[in-house]
C-alpha cells in the first residue's frame, strides 16, 4: 500500500487522466511537518509537470520540504524546462518517487542528478498503483502503441442486445454513470459502423450528469468510428457537436460518401484491410491502433459492436477488459453475443483473464481484467500437440 503521502499524489494523477497525452498524468505533493502543503499535478501539453505546479502552490515553504511524485521526475529540456532543475532550485530536502519512468532521457537520471545535488531519494512507494494509472504511458515508451481497451454491456447470459437488434438498455444509470466518468480519461473512443447505424450514440464524455448537455470544458475523448465500406449516414449523433471525429474507411468505400462525411468536419482515413471472419475485407485494426499511437494516445477504448470486438479479439490487440453484466436474461437464440469472432473452437483456446477486480455499480457488475494472452498461447500450443 502506497503511503499517504504517495496516495494523495495519486489521487493527483488521477484527475490528470486524459488531458497529458502523450506525456504521462503524474501527481505530486509537498510535504511539510508530515502535514501536505501544497498538490500538483500535469498540465496539458505544453504546460508545467505536476513537481513543478507543486512546487508553485508551495512557495518558499519547499525549502527543506519532501516532495512525492507517482513518477521519477523529468530531466530533460522538453516543451517545458527539466522538473530536477526545478527540485533542486527549491531546495527540497527529499524527493519520493512510485516508478522510474522508462523514457530514454530519464530512465534514472532524476534520480542520480538528484542525488548528486545532495537530495535525499527513494523510490518505489506506491509502484504497483502508479504502474496500474501509468499503464498506457509505460506501454507507448515500450512500444509506440496506446493501452488499447474493450468495454461491453451484457446480460447474465452474455447478450448485448434483444433478438430484435434493441440495446437500450442492458445496464442501469450507475453504469452509465461510471462510463461517461471514465471516458474523460481517454485519448479515443472506437465504435463499429452497425453501433452507429443501430444506437445512433454521440460518444461524448459527460460526467457526472450522463442525461445532460456536454461541458466545453470538459477535454473529449476523439470519436472513431470504423466503417469499411461506408455505411454510416451523414446525419449520425456521432458527426454533431464539438467533439472531434475520425472516420477509419478503407478504399471500399464511396468516394461521394466519404465527401458526405468530410463535409460534416469529421476527418476521414482510409486505411489498408485484412480479411474478416465474414470471408469480406475491414479496416486492419492494428493499421488504426498504430495510428492512434502515432498521434501521441495513451489509451483508446474499443466499445463495439460485438463483430469490432471479436476481431481485435482474433487479433490477440486487447489489453484490458471492462465488462459489464446486468442481471438479466435475455435467452434469444438470435440476440448477438458481446464478442463475436472466430473465438475458441475448444474451451482449452479460451482466453483466461487475470488480475480480475469487481466492482459492484448499482445492480450491475463491472469486471475488470487484463486478457492472459500468453497463458492462451500455451494452452493452444497443448491442444496441437
Amino acid at each position: 500500500m502506497p503511503s499517504s503521502y504517495m496516495a494523495a499524489a495519486l489521487d493527483e494523477a488521477h484527475s490528470a487522466l486524459g488531458t497529458t497525452s502523450p506525456n504521462p498524468a503524474v501527481g505530486a505533493v509537498v510535504v511539510v511537518n508530515d502535514e501536505i502543503i501544497a498538490y500538483g499535478r500535469t498540465q496539458p501539453v505544453g504546460g508545467p509537470h505536476a513537481e513543478v505546479m507543486a512546487l508553485r502552490a508551495a512557495g518558499i515553504r519547499a525549502r527543506g520540504a519532501d516532495l512525492y511524485s507517482t513518477l521519477e521526475p523529468c530531466v530533460h529540456q522538453g516543451r517545458t524546462p527539466p522538473c530536477v532543475d526545478a527540485l533542486i532550485s527549491a531546495g527540497v530536502r527529499s524527493v519520493t518517487y512510485a516508478v522510474r519512468d522508462p523514457y530514454p532521457k530519464v530512465d534514472g537520471r532524476g534520480h542520480t542528478q538528484l542525488e548528486a545535488a545532495g537530495v535525499v531519494v527513494h523510490a518505489g512507494d506506491g509502484q504497483a498503483e502508479s504502474r496500474e494509472l501509468l499503464a498506457g504511458y509505460l506501454k507507448y515508451q515500450q512500444t509506440g502503441l496506446p493501452l488499447v481497451a474493450m468495454k461491453y454491456a451484457a446480460s447474465l447470459d452474455g447478450r448485448i442486445a434483444a433478438a430484435s437488434g434493441d440495446s437500450k438498455w442492458i445496464s442501469g444509470p450507475e453504469a452509465l454513470l461510471w462510463s461517461h466518468n471514465e471516458r474523460i480519461k481517454l485519448d479515443a473512443i472506437v465504435v463499429g459502423s452497425e453501433t452507429v447505424i443501430t444506437d445512433d450514440p454521440e460518444l461524448t464524455a459527460r460526467p457526472g450528469n450522463p442525461a445532460g448537455p456536454v461541458d466545453p470544458t470538459v477535454q473529449q475523448p476523439l470519436r472513431v468510428v470504423v466503417d469499411s465500406r461506408g455505411r454510416i449516414p451523414s446525419t449520425a449523433r456521432v458527426l454533431q457537436g464539438l467533439s472531434p471525429t475520425l472516420i477509419a474507411t478503407s478504399a471500399a468505400s464511396n468516394e461521394s460518401w466519404r465527401r458526405d462525411i468530410a463535409a460534416t468536419g469529421a476527418e476521414i482515413m482510409v486505411f489498408d484491410t485484412r480479411e474478416g471472419v465474414d470471408k469480406a475485407l475491414h479496416v486492419d485494426l492494428t493499421a488504426l491502433i498504430e495510428e492512434c499511437g502515432r498521434r501521441g494516445m495513451l489509451e483508446v477504448l474499443f466499445e463495439g459492436g460485438s463483430a469490432l470486438l471479436g476481431s481485435l479479439f482474433d487479433q490477440r490487440l486487447i489489453d484490458r477488459v471492462y465488462a459489464i453484466v446486468s442481471p438479466i436474461i435475455v435467452g434469444a437464440v438470435d440476440a448477438p453475443a458481446a464478442v463475436a469472432g472466430v473465438g475458441a473452437f475448444r474451451m482449452a483456446n479460451a482466453v483466461p483473464v487475470r488480475d480480475l477486480t469487481i466492482t459492484q455499480l448499482g445492480h450491475d457488475t463491472l469486471f475488470t481484467g487484463q486478457p492472459d494472452w500468453e497463458i492462451a498461447a500455451r494452452d493452444n500450443q497443448s491442444e496441437a500437440r
